[in-house]
């Protein structure tokens, strides 16, 4: 096994993050560059163009937040609208399947939890070598696998 990340640790799909944020920027500064280009617009209309690209670049901020956060006592799961912490004893399995769009927390409840700050999407190795270092940190910290506890 691969030497485990010093904590605290960061997992974020950085490429994708990259692009989100400059394609909102991007269409915050278009939407804007039109509303006060277009001469035939009232104030409320300009303003209307400019707070529809402020909303726009609100969702892909939000799309961009994604990420996972590892520390001694647990994890911080942050996802588009949520934030969720575990503990890592709550963490019993890391997967990330071929053609998963992210990893998926098995958790002690029964419940799969998604994990969008790991995602293969553009950075395929990259996400892979994240779900890894996440499984090993569940694995050090956590309750050992289910089949070491029936023996």
């Amino acid at each position: 096994m691969s030497e485990l990340p010093v904590l605290p640790v960061t997992f974020r799909p950085g490429r994708t993050r990259a692009v989100l944020l400059t394609a909102g920027v991007a269409i915050f500064v278009v939407i804007t560059a039109v509303a006060l280009l277009l001469e035939k617009l009232g104030p409320g209309e300009r303003l209307s163009f400019v707070l529809t690209g402020a909303l726009m670049f609100g969702v892909l901020a939000m799309l961009a937040r994604v990420k996972v956060v590892a520390d001694e006592s647990g994890v911080t799961v942050v996802n588009i609208a949520t934030r969720r912490r575990l503990d890592w004893a709550e963490i019993l399995q890391v997967n990330l399947r071929p053609g998963d769009p992210w990893v998926f927390l098995n958790l002690s409840d029964g419940t799969s939890l998604p994990v969008l700050g790991i995602q293969p999407g553009i950075a395929k190795q990259h996400a892979i070598a994240d779900a890894r270092a996440l499984r090993a940190l569940a694995e050090a910290h956590g309750i050992k696998e289910p089949e070491d506890r029936e023996g």
